[in-house]
């Protein structure tokens, strides 16, 4: 009986598998097929990967929309990272009635939805000459009220008595935490760096509001452009989706077994 279970869950698991795999494996395929082919379900790998690739470079400036989604990522993530890691240090180390409803606030916002901000934002960056600007993108990224969440929940497990000892010691405040503080929480900086890259390297909406040059264009926007029209080039477009994917993919499996520590709140 118990092996029959055992079998039913490898079976589950395996079929499970499949499923999740298939998206990119059927990605992966459309890229070496041409257009119609696609269309049709084909789902065995074509000779058309080359010419899909040289239509998508040539289509679209990707290696260009690429350099710019990672120079805003690479930016908006260590920006992020020190200012959301500072507030969160702060709330919990410094505590008080005012950063409480300051906290609150915080959390509050999370609840307002992207759509209500983006008159306001588009009025705020125009009126301080940012639109059309890699600022416009950057400035209201670096401080997401979830990440400072994150990193408050994590600074409990801190081990105040380090802070304690170090002060006792004369080691100031900004010693004790880029010195002591940021070491130790290594595993929760990798974890909310993988969150910040990911919303980064991925952001549609907002650049598409804020970006009017085709030069500044992030590599969403430059792969969507390649789906525009009344018949887009399915291989084309599934070169630019795989170009796009990568990077969040590495940094995932480069980062997975801090992402885990971080995501449980370990200290080290």
């Amino acid at each position: 009986m118990r092996r029959i279970k055992s079998l039913f869950k490898h079976a589950f698991l395996i079929l499970f598998s499949l499923i999740c795999i298939f998206p990119f494996y059927w990605m992966i395929v459309s890229a070496t097929n041409v257009s119609k082919d696609i269309t049709m379900g084909k789902l065995t790998f074509g000779n058309a990967l080359l010419i899909n690739v040289r239509n998508a470079f040539q289509n679209a400036d990707i290696l260009r929309a690429f350099m710019n989604s990672a120079f805003l990522a690479i930016v908006i993530t260590v920006l992020s990272l020190l200012i959301c890691s500072i507030a969160g240090y702060a709330f919990v180390i410094f505590p008080g009635k005012v950063k409480n409803i300051l906290f609150l606030a915080l959390i509050a916002s999370m609840m307002v939805p992207f759509a209500a901000k983006i008159i306001p934002m588009f009025r705020m960056f125009s009126n301080l000459g940012l639109l059309n600007s890699f600022g416009s993108i950057i400035l209201p990224a670096i401080g997401t009220p979830f990440l400072i969440f994150f990193f408050k929940q994590n600074t409990h497990a801190f081990p105040l008595e380090t802070i304690q000892a170090a002060r006792v010691d004369g080691l100031g405040e900004y010693g004790i935490f880029f010195r002591i503080y940021m070491p130790m929480m290594k595993s929760t900086y990798a974890a909310a760096g993988i969150f910040a890259f990911m919303a980064s390297w991925n952001n549609y909406m907002w650049p598409l509001i804020a970006l009017q040059s085709t030069d500044k264009f992030s590599l969403p926007l430059a792969v969507s452009n390649l789906a525009a029209g009344f018949t887009p080039d399915y291989g084309m477009v599934m070169v630019g989706i795989i170009i796009s994917t990568l990077p969040t993919v590495l940094v995932f499996f480069l980062l997975q077994k801090a992402f885990v520590e971080g995501m449980v709140g370990s200290v080290k």
